[in-house]
């Protein structure tokens, strides 16, 4: 990717399409990030979006699958704390787009 422009600002981007500066995150940097990758963004998305960012905050690092799934379900309850409900909203590895979208670094241990 390089970089993505955001009302005529250029937001620099890794090789992978992940914000260099966290600080360069916003709601509109989000919507773009997704658009990237083919998501609208639904309430549903947003919700895992600020949980991601509360993950973040609260471990300093990216969650991986199973932490983000527990996360999920402690917050969320188990219907939406499960690996399907999730790769619904962001598919093939939710643990990685989902923070890619919500502006974090890319979980250690993604590919």
């Amino acid at each position: 990717m390089g970089m993505i422009t955001i009302e005529g600002r250029d937001i620099p981007l890794d090789k992978e399409g992940f914000l260099r500066n966290l600080d360069d995150w916003s709601p509109e940097v989000a919507e773009a990030l997704a658009r990237a990758e083919g998501i609208e963004l639904t309430e549903a998305h947003w919700e895992i979006i600020h949980l991601l960012q509360d993950f973040y905050r609260e471990f300093e690092l990216s969650p991986a699958m199973r932490p983000l799934v527990k996360y999920v379900a402690q917050h969320l309850g188990a219907e939406k704390g499960r690996s399907i409900y999730l790769m619904r909203l962001f598919p093939d590895s939710p643990a990685k787009l989902g923070s890619k979208i919500a502006g974090l670094p890319k979980p250690t241990n993604c590919l």
